[in-house]
This record gives C-alpha cells, sequence and structure tokens, in this order.
C-alpha cells in the first residue's frame, strides 16, 4: 500500500490484463508462496495511518474515458515454485461499474484463478499493518467471475514503503471485453486506491 506520493507507473499489459513486472528475490527461494491480497483501507487519524482490509479502488477504461470500475476485495493464493497458474485462490468482493456518474451494474465477484505473481520486495515499516505481517510489494494477475455472468481478470499492484520503481499502486481489470486500462492513483490523505500483500 502507498500511503503518500503519485505512483510509479510500469506499463505492461498483454492479452487479458497485466502489469508491470519489477524484479527481486523472493522471501523463500524454490517454494510455493502463500499469499493474502486486499483492497486497503488506510485511516490517516493515526500516526502514522492505519491500514485495514475493506478499502475500495477504481479504474478507469479508454475510448471512452467516461467507463469506470469500483471494485472491494480481498483473499489468497497460493503461488507454485515454477510461477505457472493455479486454482489454489479464495476471495471476491464486490463491483460497481459507471457511464461518467450514471451506475450501469454492480454485484460480487469471486477470483477463480491465479494467472500470474510477481513478488518485489519487502516492505520497510510505515503504516500500522492490522491485516498480517510479512507486508510485500509486487503485482499479481487474478482470473475472476462476475455475478451477472461476465467474466474478467483483476489486476492489484502494491508499490508500499520500500518498493523499487515501476510498481502500479492500485487495481485494473477487465470485464469481458471492457477493460479499464487505467488505475486511479491514490492520493495524500484519501482513504482509497491502495492495495496490500501479505505473505503468510
Amino acid at each position: 500500500m502507498r500511503t503518500t506520493a503519485k505512483p510509479l507507473w510500469g506499463v505492461v499489459f498483454a492479452s487479458a490484463v497485466l502489469l508491470a513486472v519489477s524484479g527481486g528475490s523472493r522471501v523463500v527461494h524454490g517454494q510455493a508462496e502463500h499469499v493474502r491480497w486486499d483492497i486497503v483501507s488506510l485511516d490517516f487519524t493515526t500516526t502514522p495511518a492505519t491500514a485495514s482490509a475493506g478499502g475500495v479502488a477504481f479504474a478507469s477504461a479508454r475510448n471512452p474515458n467516461t467507463l469506470k470500475i469500483k471494485l472491494t476485495g480481498s483473499g489468497t493464493f497460493v503461488s507454485p515454485a515454477s510461477g505457472a497458474p493455479t486454482g489454489a485462490v479464495t476471495g471476491g468482493g464486490k463491483w460497481e461499474t459507471f457511464n461518467g456518474a450514471v451506475s450501469t451494474g454492480k454485484g460480487t465477484y469471486v477470483v477463480t484463478r491465479l494467472a500470474s505473481w510477481e513478488f518485489a520486495s519487502l516492505q520497510t515499516p510505515g503504516v500500522i499493518d492490522t491485516i498480517g505481517s510479512n507486508a510485500v510489494n509486487g503485482n499479481a494477475v487474478l482470473r475472476i467471475q462476475y455475478s451477472d455472468g461476465s467474466k474478467g481478470t483483476l489486476g492489484i499492484g502494491c508499490h508500499g514503503p520500500g518498493a523499487p520503481p515501476g510498481i502500479v499502486e492500485g487495481i485494473i481489470a477487465t470485464k469481458d471485453f471492457v477493460t479499464y486500462w487505467d488505475a486511479e492513483a491514490p492520493s495524500p490523505g484519501v482513504d482509497k486506491n491502495r492495495t496490500g500483500f501479505h505473505i503468510e
């Protein structure tokens, strides 16, 4: 999760949904990683800010850019040592789509598969973390099923304290053919558009 500055944008987007990839050594070499992901809520009334589950994040499409998606959510996945996709996933959340200020649909979604996970770095201390220990930076791409029958992908990027350059902070998504390419950037003091990963 990121607390203040604008995120550093990495641009990697292939077939369905893709996120910036940054290098780093894994927490445990040659073993599967058990990871929790969250769209994070950040309470700025404490010093330092307090991170907890239950946040909200937005991303926008292009052509036209009035199309927007709002997501909540959390879950877990097991990333094999091979880095191959896997169905060892849990979780989901709520979604709502917009055209301008007009809501065009809403419901829930469930995660059905891990497409990719890239560990970047351990986070340095920076927030009061109520979610767990072993906070890390990186990105993940998840396959998801929406409650209205549509399918898509959820891309999650965490550029928290101590992250190397190039990781988007926030979410991007697809819903059928609509591509919500542009993650809405987190703003200082505003509780939205932040994410987190924890190695379990």
